[in-house]
C-alpha cells in the first residue's frame, strides 16, 4: 500500500499541475506566472544540488578523488549536452496568422 501512495501522490500532483497549464493558459495573471516559474526553478535547482551534486562530492571523498572534480565535470557535461540538444532539435514556432 505504501508503494501505491508513493507512486500515486507524485503522479496526481504532476497531472494536476499539467492540467492547470491547459485550463489557465491565457487567463493567468503575469505576477502569478512569474511566482510559479520562480518556485519551479527553485525546486529544480535544490533537487539538483541535494540529489546530484552533494552525493557526487560525498562519493568522491570516499574514493580518494579530488572532491569537486567529478561534480564539476558532470555539471559542465550537462551544460554542453543541453546546448547540443538545443542546436540539433528543431524549434517549432507556432504563429497565428489572422486574415481579415
Amino acid at each position: 500500500m505504501e508503494v501505491f501512495w508513493g507512486l500515486a501522490i507524485p503522479f496526481f500532483g504532476t497531472t494536476l499541475g499539467a492540467g492547470m497549464v491547459f485550463l489557465m493558459k491565457n487567463k493567468i495573471n503575469k505576477k502569478l506566472e512569474k511566482l510559479l516559474l520562480g518556485f519551479a526553478s527553485g525546486v529544480m535547482i535544490s533537487a539538483s544540488v541535494w540529489s546530484l551534486l552533494i552525493p557526487s562530492i560525498d562519493m568522491a571523498k570516499t574514493q580518494n578523488v579530488i572532491e569537486w572534480i567529478p561534480a564539476t565535470v558532470g555539471f559542465l557535461f550537462g551544460i554542453v549536452f543541453l546546448l547540443l540538444l538545443d542546436s540539433i532539435i528543431p524549434h517549432l514556432h507556432f504563429i497565428k496568422i489572422i486574415i481579415i
